[in-house]
């Protein structure tokens, strides 16, 4: 059998990794392509997952029975004002294939939203809401559209609440909202794939059984271009009120809001010469350090999973395959590799991260197990979280862009934590000479106010 065609996608697939995002003459790459006469064979991918769906067990729903127990009955009445944000986790997939318009649509509160007295609107509250738009692309040139109105709020111990707002942000989505909270899909040429897909097809005029080799190789390693807006349960959105929300009363936290005396005193010790940041293997600078977990390497597993985040694979033939396959569909890869950062001489002993259907956007960190315990002989860790939001393309590098504020993500790690039930304690921790700002490796600016989010996890062994 001619093997040419296979040795021919493979380096339509390699140009298209180096270059994809800068959407250049696919055209060229594949009569490039074409004319090549050796390459090693194209990898098999790995099996995998629908992508963007959440791993099993992440369940706020599971979670909520342990947060109410916290939460108990509320004591105080409280107002909050147009412009509190309640992120929401999904508990109905939300399509544009799928769903119906008038489709009932439910949601969790996964972040506690406090005032000046306590918690105003507690872990695992429901929301309530319905479809009001929902438009699918009839055309590579039309976009698919999808409006969800929430409009009641449940919380314990109390009666249901109106609320009046709109959809800010779908987190890590690759679609955007419009201001009236309108999700706007992507057009077929904002997709990748697309363009390799126009290509093959003026291939085929020239050349058709090369181009259904090519086509069909295609469809195999890289998939189709596909526009329509598809989140499934466990995606995390941004609600934002438009009109003030009185509630009848003020929860406790979920959790206490400060470590045991002697984590404390271990965790103050540690700081008080560990580094600041993380580095690169050849020791330029890497991502600050912001968070401290106490717990033995299962525990920070476990819990990170139970919240939903994926442990980062290493890097192989198959994850570079499934790399190129993301960036070319735009579609997530929740366990794609991280590049290596070293702290105390050795890289990440653990990775995490988090996406939703886009490889550009991921939450993501790295954390390493440090020299010093508590007094009880559990595990002081230390780690680097950011949150990556595009491309970053400058001459010789290219990266992902992060959020420059690392406080948002340090509180992001907290609140999903925090929902799974499994913490025992959050606490912001000061160190000495605390950094505020400084540069990534392409050159953009993050800035901190310098603190630490110490998190004690529930220890797994019985007392």
């Amino acid at each position: 059998m001619d093997s040419r065609p296979r040795i021919r996608f493979r380096l339509l697939a390699r140009a298209l990794l180096a270059a994809l995002l800068e959407f250049p003459s696919v055209a060229s790459v594949a009569a490039r392509a074409a004319s090549a006469v050796s390459a090693a064979p194209a990898p098999v991918p790995a099996p995998e997952r629908s992508e963007g769906s959440p791993p099993a067990g992440v369940a706020v729903g599971a979670a909520t029975g342990s947060q109410a127990s916290h939460a108990g009955s509320p004591q105080q009445n409280a107002t909050l004002p147009p412009g509190t944000v309640l992120w929401l986790r999904l508990e109905t997939p939300l399509s544009t294939k799928a769903c119906h318009l008038r489709q009932p649509v439910t949601a969790r509160v996964v972040r506690e939203v406090k005032e000046s007295d306590g918690v105003a609107i507690p872990l695992g509250a429901i929301v309530r809401g319905s479809i009001e738009k929902l438009i699918p692309s009839s055309s590579p040139d039309d976009r698919a559209r999808l409006l969800v109105r929430f409009a009641e709020l449940e919380t314990p111990a109390q009666p249901s609440l109106s609320v009046v707002g709109h959809v800010q942000e779908i987190e890590n989505a690759r679609e955007s909202v419009q201001p009236d909270g309108t999700i706007r899909g992507l057009l077929a040429s904002e997709v990748p794939v697309s363009h390799l897909e126009e290509a093959v097809a003026k291939l085929g005029k020239s050349n058709p059984e090369v181009a259904a080799e090519i086509e069909k190789a295609q469809k195999k390693n890289l998939g189709q271009s596909v526009t329509s807006i598809d989140y499934p349960v466990g995606t995390d959105l941004a609600f934002v009120l438009d009109q003030a929300l009185a509630v009848d009363g003020v929860f406790p936290p979920a959790v206490p809001d400060q470590l045991g005396a002697t984590v404390s005193a271990s965790v103050g010790s540690l700081l008080a010469d560990a580094p600041l940041r993380s580095e690169g293997k050849d020791g330029k600078p890497g991502d600050p350090l912001n968070l401290v977990l106490i717990g033995n390497a299962d525990e920070i597993r476990q819990v990170f999973l139970a919240a939903g985040w994926s442990e980062a694979e290493s890097k192989s033939d198959k994850s570079i395959w499934r790399t190129v396959r993301a960036v070319a569909a735009n579609v997530g890869y929740g366990s794609a590799p991280v590049s290596q950062l070293y702290l105390y001489g050795r890289p990440e002993d653990q990775a995490f991260e988090k996406m939703l259907n886009t490889f550009t956007k991921r939450h993501h960190l790295r954390l390493w197990r440090s020299p010093k315990a508590t007094p009880d002989g559990r595990e002081i860790w230390l780690g680097a979280a950011t949150h990556d939001t595009g491309i970053d393309i400058h001459p010789g590098v290219v990266s992902h862009a992060i959020d420059p504020d690392l406080d948002a993500e340090r509180a992001k790690v907290a609140a999903d934590l925090m929902v799974t039930g499994r913490v025992a304690a959050e606490q912001l921790v000061a160190r000495p000479n605390p950094l505020s700002e400084g540069l990534t490796a392409t050159g953009a600016t993050w800035r901190t106010d310098g603190r630490l989010l110490g998190i004690e996890l529930n220890s797994s062994v019985s007392p």
